[in-house]
């Protein structure tokens, strides 16, 4: 089996997971700034200039992952 076919069986079983979906217009131009899927979405975290510590994990210093900024994702 072909790499494309492991594919195309990849695309066939998340459309059959997700069903129909409906078809939007065609839209002229690239979607909005605001179009960011949620999970993607990243969040301000106001913080101390001084505050080097993790968010999630306060016993570890910052290394600027970005998960406390966003879904976990």
């Amino acid at each position: 089996m072909t790499d494309d076919e492991i594919r195309q069986l990849v695309r066939s079983a998340i459309a059959r997971h997700l069903g129909p979906q409906p078809q939007a217009p065609a839209a002229s131009g690239p979607p909005p700034a605001a179009a960011v899927p949620i999970g993607f979405a990243r969040y301000a975290i106001p913080r101390a200039a001084d505050d080097v510590m993790c968010v999630i994990e306060p016993a570890v210093r910052c290394n600027h992952c970005g998960y406390c900024q966003c879904h976990g994702h």
